[in-house]
């Protein structure tokens, strides 16, 4: 993801809500905007070199 492993330690704390978007932190429950208690990790992209 990141150039640097404590960036992508960092990154990999963040979870989004579902339904509005938004960014939360591991530990709630619910999201912080909206209420939704449906979250999900924050996604790990893979990056691919091209030849």
């Amino acid at each position: 993801m990141g150039k640097f492993q404590i960036a992508d330690a960092e990154l990999s704390k963040i979870f989004i809500c579902k339904r509005c978007k938004s960014r939360n932190k591991v530990s709630n429950k619910k999201c912080r905007k909206c209420g939704y208690p449906y979250l999900r990790p924050k996604k790990k992209s893979v990056r691919t070199k091209k030849a």
